[in-house]
């Protein structure tokens, strides 16, 4: 893997998980589902140290358990429902320099992501150096136009939020795109300064739709098990 200097891994997997109780430990197909962060971390070859940041025991004690490093207890105030992504990885990389450690690059890599193949992390952060911006994330596209989307109104009545673009062809309109969820190169600097992830400071890594699936309710969760068997059984992950 090309490009100098320290790479660390950062999963962070706090426990108070609301919408999926102990989501990021949940049984995903034999084995809880950050395990398979874990192991794709490890075996990619991508980094010098992988970690998980939490504020659980079991959560710390099953992340040791296959391979991942929890050097630290992660802050409370950084463990409840309003603590954003970049101020947990801000903690983590200050944690290692602190200790006189060097950071060159970070990648925050998320605890339910079993979709993240070991040369997506390779190419994503190949691109973060070619670029030169300051992220590079997994991004895809909406399955339809955002341009016709609607709302249900209190009425039980539908609004659309852009009328002017009904009568326009789908494939007239601007194709748009979202986060896919999964894991986030960067520069420490940037993580440390809390600069903003959507913005002209990333590029984006693109994902097809058919490796990216929301895993926010128990919906989610069963659809991600029949997507993930389905890409086992089609090769997609070779």
């Amino acid at each position: 893997m090309k490009g100098g200097g320290r790479k660390l891994c950062v999963i962070p997997a706090r426990g108070g998980s609301k919408r999926i109780p102990r989501k990021n430990i949940k049984d995903f197909l034999g084995k809880p589902i950050i395990a398979y962060s874990i192991e794709t971390a490890l075996e990619s070859g991508c980094f010098d140290t992988v970690i998980v940041s939490t504020d659980d025991e079991e959560i710390a004690r099953i992340a040791r358990q296959y391979g991942a490093d929890v050097p630290f207890v992660r802050p409370k105030a950084l463990s409840n429902d309003l603590a954003g992504t970049l101020p947990v990885m801000k903690q983590a990389i200050e944690w290692f320099e602190a200790k006189g450690e060097q950071v060159d690059w970070v990648c925050c890599l998320y605890a339910t992501a079993p979709f993240v193949q070991i040369k997506q992390l390779s190419a994503a952060f190949e691109q973060l150096q070619q670029t030169q911006a300051d992220y590079c994330f997994t991004v895809t596209t909406f399955g339809t136009p955002i341009q016709r989307a609607f709302k249900v109104t209190e009425q039980h009545r539908l609004e659309m939020f852009h009328p002017e673009n009904f009568h326009k062809r789908s494939q007239d309109l601007e194709e748009a795109y979202h986060d896919a969820g999964q894991f986030y190169w960067g520069k420490p600097e940037a993580f440390k300064s809390e600069r903003v992830i959507y913005s002209k400071f990333s590029s984006p890594y693109r994902l097809p739709r058919y490796l990216v699936q929301d895993l926010d309710t128990e919906e989610d969760w069963i659809r991600a098990e029949l997507m993930y068997q389905a890409l086992l059984k089609s090769n997609a992950f070779l």
